[in-house]
């Protein structure tokens, strides 16, 4: 089944490029952009969205799908392992850029407090 654009949890984003982004804000379709589960337990319709009539503004046309999409199982697995691999990193990251940021702010206030000292006096 293709994403179902009319689900609460569908998400999109379309870039200057042209390229779009679609994906479940649940990470519940191991296929997307694509295709969702067939029988989804937490589809549900947009509520908003009832009864509208849309404009130019609308998500592009979903492309086609390679031709291994719903007929191989392992990709969920795949992309799974691969999330997992980048959420482990995550956190080594996060703490980079901490000690980064605090040797920054130390680096700030030494200038500073040298800057006190030999700041001229205005006659």
């Amino acid at each position: 089944m293709a994403m179902r654009q009319d689900c609460k949890h569908f998400q999109s984003r379309t870039y200057a490029t042209g390229d779009a982004m679609r994906k479940c804000a649940l990470d519940l379709a191991p296929e997307a952009p694509w295709s969702c589960p067939q029988d989804c337990p937490r589809y549900e319709r947009r509520l908003a969205d009832v009864a509208w009539h849309h404009g130019s503004l609308v998500t592009p046309a979903t492309p086609e799908g390679p031709s291994s999409v719903g007929n191989d199982p392992s990709v969920g697995e795949l992309l799974d392992a691969a999330e997992d691999i980048i959420n482990s990193a995550g956190p080594e990251i996060r703490e980079q850029i901490n000690q980064e940021d605090a040797a920054r702010r130390a680096a700030s206030q030494k200038e500073s407090r040298i800057g006190r000292f030999f700041r001229r006096r205005k006659r």
